[in-house]
């Protein structure tokens, strides 16, 4: 059954085309404005080298192999068979690496990220260790440090260093993250030269992605005592670095370290400026992510579905607490398959009242203490009480309403009845909707929610809550209405899934680093009351029952297609199939995999894709955003305008008649660059009012009111 909600999900989104409009960066009054933005032939929006790089250009301690040691903020993706500073002659820097360097700030609640990108040239490296020392300032105030070890690789510490491991792309996705019929609707690295239609020439070869091996897979450092870079590759060490709450304004210093067969041959000086605010514990931009608890449970225990209250089902549920406490940590909010009302105290209270995300509980990170703010009753339409009627209705809905008060969490969890998934059956759903509204008992709060069209859900299901529409283009004027119509509404809510382009950037492998922030700029821009993607824990794919496929499961560190078949070769697009998508429902690796053995790393929590940071890194962006709003509202909107001048039915169509489809480019910047001056710009904005003692706090209300 999940697989058909799944599949009907997929085949509404299909016949949406996304498109975006190329735009370059106006200069305007204020710093960030003045800064020039340099296009290329292709219509994309690129920042340039940040300022000129010195030509003492930082050089190994000792002879090495690894030639090349540079940093980016891990936006802009570094395929593993490039090596960007060797063939450039070191000229790579950024908004994070001034060539001697890297150049951090951030904000106390925050979490930085750091690609550290080690090349080599003719030779392998071999035996090599990484170690990050803890940062401190002039008065002796410190934070962080990396362990190491199997035990340390379990723990949440404020610098967390991952070995970033890679999939190769066999073939482009298409039709649900991006349609092929013009070329501008692809991203930029597997963009083939076109003209000024997206009409192009060449095959699949002349994609610059072709057959690359693209990183995504964020495995602590922590279980790798060495390892080697093969020849004219590169190798990326991401970090992560919290800085905790109680952190003082100031310049804090650290040093990156390189060795190989245990001799230091690097060492990289690393600054970080904590800027004097915080961002709050409650993300402003709220998600929700669905995970399948059955395909965790075959992964780790190899029972898909262990009974209730044995020794295994005790087990999943603890590495299902894993999977929220590193969503927590990524600012992101579950969401899991249908519980009864009765069995919700020993396993989802703790993730509903914050007890879950406690140190005591082993987790550190933002959100200390603070609940998972959202909960879909029947997720995917899921209720056993379909078809028993009203009466049946209220009294479900009475449970419901009385659990949530009972246990204190009505006023900081959204909560909802999910009546079905991509259904066209307006009536039923109108139904449904209407027997929870006329409620005469406390089942009445309980609001109902389903994935449907925009306009459609307005028109049609007057009385639906929450509705979830897909991330789409569309006539302009009839999607502001009906946006407007419900954000003017404080009954109802807003929710937008997924992700396609040129609306929105997409949850594809291939896409662009930058895109999965550009998804919460636009769910800002459009304030769009929380941003949900269908799945995270997409390990078994059901599309397709026949060859290839007879055997669902995919190796997902070894294989990117996670989602259509493979039918296949084509010349322009390499391996393909239908709804053929790399990455897709796939935010999270099993630390333990037990169809596939020889993948498993042999821990029980998963394993973070770099997707579900560079959401992280959008959403603290949305925080950045909400906190200069209230100092200077017309200036950060001019930043978000300057940023995602069109986004989702902004972008428009191409045909009245058929307002499936557009030509056109993304609107956005895909260099990274771009989005951190934009980011500074903001702080500096939030510092402003700070001094002037302007009210920069942004509320800690969990929901819309």
């Amino acid at each position: 059954m999940r697989a058909v909600a799944l599949r009907s999900r997929y085949i509404v989104l299909a016949v949406s085309i996304l498109a975006g409009v190329a735009l370059l960066f106006i200069a305007g009054v204020f710093a960030f404005q003045a800064m020039s933005m340099a296009t290329t032939t292709d219509g994309q929006i690129h920042a340039p080298i940040a300022q000129p790089l010195p030509n003492d250009l930082l050089r190994p301690v000792a002879p090495s192999n690894i030639k090349a040691v540079w940093a980016n903020d891990g936006g802009d993706k570094i395929f593993q068979e490039e090596t960007p500073s060797l063939q450039s002659g070191g000229q790579v820097g950024n908004a994070v690496w001034d060539g001697q360097r890297i150049k951090l700030f951030g904000a106390r609640n925050e979490i930085l990220s750091v690609a550290l990108v080690l090349e080599t040239g003719n030779k392998p490296a071999r035996n090599v260790e990484v170690q990050f020392s803890a940062l401190h300032d002039k008065l002796g105030n410190a934070f962080g440090t990396e362990r190491m070890g199997k035990k340390a690789a379990a723990e949440m510490a404020d610098i967390e260093l991952f070995h970033v491991g890679y999939l190769q792309l066999r073939g482009l996705s298409k039709g649900l993250p991006w349609e092929t019929y013009d070329e501008r609707h692809i991203p930029a690295k597997c963009r083939r030269p076109h003209d000024a239609n997206g009409e192009v020439q060449g095959g699949w070869k002349n994609r610059p992605c072709a057959d690359r091996h693209v990183p995504d897979i964020a495995v602590p450092l922590a279980l790798k005592s060495a390892f080697s870079i093969a020849p004219h590759h590169s190798q990326i060490i991401w970090a992560d670095i919290y800085i905790p709450p109680n952190t003082p304004a100031g310049m804090f210093r650290g040093t990156v370290v390189i060795r190989e067969a245990g001799k230091a041959v690097w060492e990289i000086p690393v600054t970080l400026q904590v800027r004097d605010f915080s961002l709050p514990d409650l993300p402003s931009a709220r998600t929700m992510l669905a995970i399948t608890t059955e395909d965790i449970a075959e992964r780790y225990l190899g029972n898909a579905y262990p009974d209730p209250g044995t020794v295994t089902y005790r087990k999943l549920q603890k590495i299902i607490d894993r999977h929220y406490q590193l969503a927590h940590r990524h600012r992101i909010s579950l969401v899991e398959g249908y519980t009864p009302v009765a069995q919700m105290d020993p396993y989802l209270l703790p993730r509903l009242d914050g007890s879950l995300f406690t140190p005591a509980r082993g987790y550190r990170g933002p959100g200390e203490g603070i609940g998972n703010s959202v909960y879909a009753i029947g997720l995917y339409g899921f209720w056993p009480w379909k078809s028993e009627g009203q009466e049946s209705m209220w009294e479900h809905a009475d449970q419901w309403v009385e659990w949530f008060h009972r246990r204190g969490l009505a006023q900081n969890t959204e909560y909802f009845l999910y009546l079905i998934d991509e259904s066209q059956d307006y009536p039923q759903l109108e139904q449904w909707a209407q027997w929870l509204a006329a409620n005469p008992g406390p089942g009445k709060a309980l609001k109902s929610m389903a994935t449907l069209d925009l306009v459609q859900a307005v028109e049609r299901v007057p009385s639906l809550s929450v509705v979830a529409s897909s991330a789409d283009i569309g006539l302009r004027e009839t999607h502001e209405k009906a946006a407007g119509k419900l954000l003017r509404d404080p009954s109802k809510r807003l929710y937008l899934y997924n992700g396609k382009r040129p609306a929105t950037g997409s949850f594809a492998l291939e896409d662009d680093g930058t895109a999965l922030r550009q998804v919460a700029w636009a769910q800002y821009k459009k304030q769009v009351d929380r941003w949900f993607y269908w799945n995270a824990t997409y390990y078994n794919n059901t599309q397709c029952s026949e060859g290839e496929q007879a055997r669902r499961e995919t190796n997902v560190f070894q294989q990117a297609r996670t989602f259509g078949c493979f039918s296949g070769r084509d010349p322009q697009l390499g391996e393909t199939g239908f709804n053929y998508f790399n990455g897709d429902g796939l935010l999270f690796y099993p630390g333990t995999d037990r169809v596939f053995p020889k993948s498993s790393l042999g821990i029980s929590r998963p394993i973070a894709s770099l997707r579900l940071k560079h959401w992280r890194r959008g959403i603290q962006d949305v925080d950045y955003l909400h906190l200069a709003a209230a100092v200077a509202p017309r200036e950060t909107a001019r930043i978000v305008e300057q940023m995602v001048p069109k986004v989702l039915w902004e972008v428009g169509v191409s045909s009245r008649r058929d307002p499936t489809w557009v030509r056109a480019d993304i609107s956005w910047p895909t260099a990274s660059d771009a989005w951190e001056k934009a980011r500074l710009a903001l702080a500096d904005i939030i510092e402003r009012g700070q001094q002037r003692g302007d009210e920069t706090s942004v509320k800690q209300n969990p929901v819309r009111r």
